[in-house]
């Protein structure tokens, strides 16, 4: 799941000002004239936060589960209650997709209190890994890891959290090598910016507007691809001339929903920009980073947040990604899917989510 800074509202989505990337506040319950394509692929349930692979020659989604638990609303996303994982594929982009019923469920995690936000998912030796965060019984969000001999589950979670781990929004990538490394980190709600010193401190407060924003984590996975080989390190998101984003560069800085992929031997650093609504990225030529910020690649959805995946099935390039068309409402999401291209330059092309 992902954070969300409920003050700024839902984003209206007037075609003239996305064209000029201007920003608007609009209230949830404000019509919406523009029609969403494509259409959301999952109608029976609410569904987010799409973490997309390919498995035994299919396409596997992982998204977070929505639902309606009455909870206020709060800066730090209380209202995103999620309690589960469904696990969803299918065999071609436009064809059927499958529901494979609960995959993990929060009541057989034991060190788990409540909200299970977005996951990932990984495959070596066998074996299917499926990464999640929770907050634990002292509401702190921990990371943790569940296996199954299947891609759709059910997985069986460790007893404990990832030892090293914190904040929200895992993402697992493994590179030509086979090295897996695990990407993380939300501020705000997913509560990042209160490991600024290392340890957790319930007080603890973004950058300042002028000072280097915070960045996402990155570290080696061990070859069993349940622990973390090292300790935590900063995916550091740079400016062209080679400094780091500041904290109060809204359209560019790292808010949450870190992805990576590999094209033609350079490493992309995706994530969500959060309050200005807009899917970023970045470019290295390391997993590590540093990783130049190159723009912006999807101007915003309906529903608050943006969060996706980008993944290669069958020589094509496909965005996973949500939002609000079939509730109107910024916690009850859908996720869709549509063609991505990378363009001469190296960049991904700009996506306008409505027409």
């Amino acid at each position: 799941m992902r954070s969300i800074l409920i003050h700024y509202g839902v984003y209206s989505l007037a075609l003239s000002m996305m064209a000029c990337q201007t920003h608007s506040k609009a209230s949830e319950t404000s019509q919406d004239s523009t029609k969403a394509l494509p259409k959301p692929l999952i109608t029976e349930l609410y569904t987010a936060d799409p973490s997309a692979h390919v498995f035994e020659g299919k396409i596997y989604i992982y998204p977070s589960h929505d639902i309606e638990t009455g909870a206020k609303q709060d800066e730090d996303g209380g209202h995103f209650g999620m309690k589960d994982y469904h696990v969803f594929s299918l065999d071609s982009v436009g064809g059927k997709v499958t529901d494979h019923g609960v995959a993990l469920d929060i009541k057989d995690i034991p060190w788990a209190g409540r909200q299970l936000w977005a996951p990932d998912a990984a495959f070596v030796n066998r074996t299917y890994y499926l990464y999640f965060p929770v907050k634990d019984k002292q509401d702190v969000f921990r990371m943790g890891v569940a296996t199954s001999p299947s891609p759709s589950g059910p997985f069986k979670p460790e007893a404990k959290p990832m030892e090293g781990t914190y904040s929200i929004d895992p993402a697992v990538f493994t590179d030509d090598d086979g090295q897996a490394y695990l990407y993380w980190g939300g501020i705000s709600g997913g509560q990042l910016q209160r490991w600024r010193t290392g340890t957790y401190d319930a007080k603890g407060t973004e950058p300042g507007k002028d000072e280097a924003a915070l960045s996402p984590k990155v570290g080696r996975l061990t070859k069993d691809f349940l622990k973390l080989d090292e300790k935590g390190r900063d995916a550091q998101i740079v400016d062209d001339a080679g400094n780091p984003l500041k904290a109060g560069d809204h359209d560019r800085r790292f808010f949450e929903g870190v992805w990576m992929h590999k094209y033609k031997g350079q490493y992309y650093l995706s994530y969500s920009t959060g309050d200005t609504h807009f899917l970023a990225y970045a470019v290295g030529s390391s997993p590590y980073g540093p990783f130049t910020y190159k723009g912006t690649f999807m101007n915003p959805v309906k529903g608050w947040t943006t969060h996706h995946s980008i993944v290669e099935f069958k020589g094509k390039w496909y965005l996973f990604y949500h939002d609000s068309e079939l509730s109107g409402k910024t916690h009850l999401r859908n996720i869709k899917v549509r063609e991505i291209k990378h363009i001469a330059d190296g960049g991904l092309e700009m996506i306008e989510p409505y027409q």
